[in-house]
């Protein structure tokens, strides 16, 4: 058998999906009617599993694992890293500092936006997002907190 990216991939996602089973098993998931904290942790983590086994099972379209094309993976790493260092943060900064930073961050950084446009953009989204959940939702978001 020849190994094929999708196989990798697939095989990930199914390894993925059983470590949020896995870490939201405590949970209690309740019942249909009246759906716990697990329940849909477990629904998007079993569909994770069903989903990268197909595409396992289907690996015999993908091109083979020597022949991708590796050339994105510093953009995908970067991108990875800012995201990471974002969710490292979020607790501690808040919600409209530890997001507002992490845009900034991807529009300067990856795209390359000029420094103004990247900011007022980004903070505008941030503070529309904020109002949506605080004021529309009624879902608190974390604060800035040191």
């Amino acid at each position: 058998m020849k190994l094929r990216a999708d196989h990798i991939a697939g095989a990930a996602f199914v390894l993925f999906g059983m470590g949020i089973f896995a870490l939201s098993g405590d949970l209690p998931t309740g019942q249909l009617s009246m759906p716990g904290a697990g329940f849909l942790p477990k629904i998007v983590a079993g569909l994770t599993v069903l989903f990268g086994g197909l595409l396992v099972l289907r690996a015999s379209e993908s091109p083979l694992l020597a022949e991708v094309d590796w050339s994105g993976g510093m953009h995908a790493l970067l991108v990875t890293s800012i995201g990471a260092i974002a969710i490292f943060f979020y607790t501690q900064l808040g919600f409209i500092v530890t997001m507002s930073a992490m845009m900034i961050a991807l529009l300067l950084i990856i795209e390359r936006q000029n420094p103004i446009r990247a900011a007022a953009y980004s903070l505008g989204i941030v503070l529309l997002t904020y109002a949506s959940f605080v004021y529309g939702l009624k879902t608190p978001l974390p604060e800035f907190s040191f």
